[in-house]
């Protein structure tokens, strides 16, 4: 280990020097024995954005409506602010017990074993792959939702605004699960940039054409810009008007939801320089250009739908003009979702692979690689339990999502259960442990106020997102699509 080090620590060209001699493998090893990480603040960038600039810019408009002009942006700004505050704590908790030279979390799971223990370690499991599993779920009905799009606006572009273009969600949605079948089979995390890459162009690019769109619609005359309060109490009554402002409070967190595959995404980063500054730069350029698209998508929908915004963004423009720009916005979404999945997902794959390799170390079927070359590829190291696993993991969540296709209900509930624990709580409660900051002191005393508050907002979020999702099912036919 002493060895590795030292070499690490050397130039470049010292490690092609050694090439040929006495430590051929050194420098293709981290200090861990792995292979050597070679993310980048660029490439952590681009998994942070194709993380965060998902779906949930969709919702923002909508959001907007329920909490109107004021409280709006206060909320999109306030979640922007939490959210990179905490990723800096969590991002110190990649290492322990030292935030730079200390061993190694591959995972959240791992972070929150080293710095809490007992059964925080347990919740953390299970609220954080619980939320990986539906955020897949949501993305399969988010990506179906832009095929099924584009579709019906060329049925209405060739018949007319009259043609009844009724298109089912469910073929659309296996389309997307057979794409996932053979990405899942990308092996890990650190071969994912490429994805990301493609993933966040795509979203940065949906993302202008709904704001130049949104321009174009608001500078319209003659219709509403919404108002301060949003939509009003004699419109949808009181009860009604609090549980949609709680669910617009969900769908924001949703939209800011990445900390979950924080600590994953920063294990594919290398060093020197340390991992946690590194992340800390990406974390500070994936945050700001979230929140500048946010602010302008959200509030432009707004301006573009006032009171009236639709759940989905995109599908507020119509089916007919300019249905070509629409259709390459949805072609935008789709390709993004296709990356975001394999992004919230390869945690997943990771946890139940690597768990059952420690428990079945003999198994040939778990473990052995049967390496397949391919011609102007190279060659591919196929495994056949994780052939088989990853099949049968997208099936389960592809079928989900066809039995639940509610889309802004479903964001709300996977935003209010991964927002507090996993972006808020234990990255502040890691922090403490960490840094051993004593109970009443002014520091610990403002991290707990943070940690309450977003309780509370949670908790709001889920309750109206669930009432959501309750009032969508008094008309619900399982299989059955609303387009």
């Amino acid at each position: 280990m002493a060895d590795l080090e030292l070499v690490r620590s050397q130039p470049d060209g010292y490690c092609r020097s050694l090439s040929k001699g006495e430590y051929p493998d050194l420098c293709d090893r981290d200090d861990d024995g792995r292979p050597r990480r070679t993310g980048t603040v660029w490439t952590a960038s681009a998994h942070i954005i194709t993380a965060v600039i998902g779906s949930g810019v969709l919702s923002l408009a909508w959001s907007m409506a329920q909490l109107g002009w004021i409280a709006g942006p206060i909320v999109m700004l306030s979640f922007a602010i939490v959210t990179y505050f905490t990723s800096l704590l969590l991002a110190d908790c990649y290492r322990s017990p030292d935030s730079e030279m200390g061993k190694r979390n591959y995972t959240y799971m791992d972070a929150v074993r080293a710095n809490l223990g007992g059964l925080q370690i347990a919740v953390c499991g299970v609220v954080q792959y619980s939320n990986l599993v539906g955020t897949a779920i949501g993305y399969t009905i988010t990506s179906s939702i832009s095929m099924v799009a584009i579709k019906r606006s060329n049925c209405f572009h060739k018949h007319g605004k009259d043609a009844s273009c009724h298109v089912s969600n469910n073929p659309y949605m296996i389309l997307f699960g057979l794409i996932q079948i053979v990405l899942s089979q990308i092996p890990d995390f650190s071969k994912l940039w490429w994805l990301s890459i493609v993933a966040a162009v795509m979203s940065i690019s949906y993302s202008c054409i709904g704001l130049g769109l949104g321009v174009v619609k608001a500078t319209d005359p003659g219709h509403s810009y919404g108002t301060l309060d949003g939509v009003s109490l004699g419109d949808v009554g009181a009860s009604r008007k609090v549980w949609r402002v709680f669910q617009a409070l969900g769908d924001v967190a949703f939209a800011y939801a990445f900390s979950l595959v924080l600590i994953e995404i920063q294990d594919t980063i290398k060093s020197p320089p340390p991992e946690n500054r590194t992340m800390k730069k990406a974390t500070l350029l994936g945050v700001c250009t979230t929140t500048v698209f946010y602010m302008l998508c959200g509030c432009l929908g707004y301006a573009a739908f006032g009171n009236d915004a639709p759940g989905n963004l995109l599908t507020g423009f119509g089916f007919y003009n300019p249905y070509w720009l629409i259709d390459i916005a949805n072609v935008c979404i789709v390709v993004h979702l296709v990356g975001a999945y394999q992004v919230f997902t390869q945690p997943l794959y990771a946890f139940v692979e690597n768990s059952l390799r420690r428990l079945c170390p003999q198994s040939a079927f778990i473990n052995k690689e049967h390496v397949i070359k391919i011609p102007k590829y190279g060659s591919y190291n196929l495994n056949l339990f994780r052939l088989i696993w990853r099949t049968i993991y997208v099936v389960f969540t592809t079928l989900v999502a066809m039995l639940l296709p509610f889309f802004n209900d479903i964001l709300g509930i996977l935003g209010a259960t991964a927002f507090w624990p996993l972006t808020v709580y234990f990255p502040i409660e890691m922090y403490i442990a960490q840094k051993r900051i004593s109970r009443w002191t002014r520091q610990w005393i403002a991290l707990e106020s943070i940690t309450l508050v977003c309780l509370l907002v949670s908790i709001a979020a889920l309750v109206g997102s669930i009432e959501g999702v309750v009032d969508d099912l008094r008309i619900y036919r399982p299989f059955k699509s609303q387009y």
